[in-house]
């Protein structure tokens, strides 16, 4: 690539757009490459920071409903997390753990108040949820959503709402001390062992209520147990350790990602068109820092890698 006459930042400018900053990236020695990404996923994990102290503050300094807030927040695909975060809203942590002990219960109380009910045809299992709900919506005063706040179009069966939920109260009805089993996990096995939980044997051979599928038992994957260490365990063991002052708890968030594959997004796609520039979920995150607080915000001149470049790149070649 040749800058011309036009400056430096105006050039980086011009290519940001199209991530042809990634082959300087991949032009790198591992070393300074390390350093840039140490940078960027440290601006990162501090920028989620202050997303969980937010959560923390409107939680009432509780850390595990801040928590469920955040995993319900996680559970879903990107189109419907503000969904289920008034859903967390909804439905409060307290109402879970005062029947977590009936896993049926806490099922029914999160696909009740989630609206979706409605929208399925009525078999035995249903009709039977629906009626718990009443009961479950008077006993903790409860307003469902509204159905439309979801996003239910083009949606992988895998990834549905009321399958998630169902995955979601299993694994909140059967897990115990939530905060002490988030903190220590330190791999992406520990990560996988805590959330890849089985939905209730209804599920086995439905996504949705009513519509057959293949029997096989509705587990929370491997993809997606990585997708909750990255933004959900990684988070708060982060904040937490940051809230008690514990840089050993923070180190951990670090290794954890660091032990997590890369994700696999548009973004990092085309990062990695450059080369093998994301083998880890700590390579990832920081290239998504860099998209999306600086090449999208075409800020060059503060981008740690638009500094470099600016820097040591001879003005004919790079």
């Amino acid at each position: 690539m040749t800058w011309g006459r036009k400056s430096i930042p105006d050039e980086l400018r011009e290519e940001a757009s199209r991530f042809e900053c990634g082959r300087y990236l991949a032009a790198l020695d591992p070393l300074h490459r390390t350093e840039i990404y140490n940078a960027l996923g440290y601006e990162r994990l501090s920028r989620k920071n202050r997303d969980v102290n937010r959560f923390y503050a409107e939680c009432r300094s509780d850390w595990p409903q801040t928590f469920y807030l955040m995993f319900l927040r996680t559970l879903g695909d990107e189109r419907n997390k503000d969904a289920f975060t008034t859903l967390a809203r909804t439905v409060p942590y307290a109402a879970i753990l005062r029947e977590k002990l009936v896993p049926h219960n806490v099922e029914t109380m999160l696909i009740g108040a989630s609206g979706l009910l409605d929208m399925y045809p009525h078999d035995e299992y249903i009709l039977k949820m629906k009626s718990n709900f009443q009961y479950l919506k008077n006993k903790y005063g409860i307003a469902p959503m509204n159905a439309s706040q979801w996003s239910l179009g083009k949606i992988h069966p895998n990834n549905h709402p009321i399958l998630r939920l169902s995955q979601a109260a299993m694994f909140l009805a059967s897990v115990r001390n939530v905060m002490d089993r988030i903190l220590e996990c330190r791999t992406a096995k520990d990560v996988n062992a805590l959330f890849g939980v089985e939905t209730s044997k209804y599920w086995y051979s439905r996504y949705t209520p009513a519509n057959d599928s293949d029997k096989i038992a509705k587990r929370i994957g491997q993809m997606k147990t990585d997708l909750l260490g990255i933004n959900l365990v990684v988070q708060m063991q982060f904040a937490y350790g940051s809230y008690i002052n514990n840089e050993t708890l923070r180190s951990r968030a670090m290794s954890l990602l660091e032990n997590i594959s890369a994700e696999d997004n548009n973004i990092v796609r085309s990062w990695n068109r450059h080369g093998k520039l994301a083998k880890t979920a700590f390579d990832s995150q920081a290239l998504i820092q860099l998209r999306n607080e600086y090449c999208r915000q075409n800020s060059c001149d503060d981008c740690p890698v638009g500094r470099r470049m600016a820097a040591r790149v001879p003005a004919e070649q790079l």
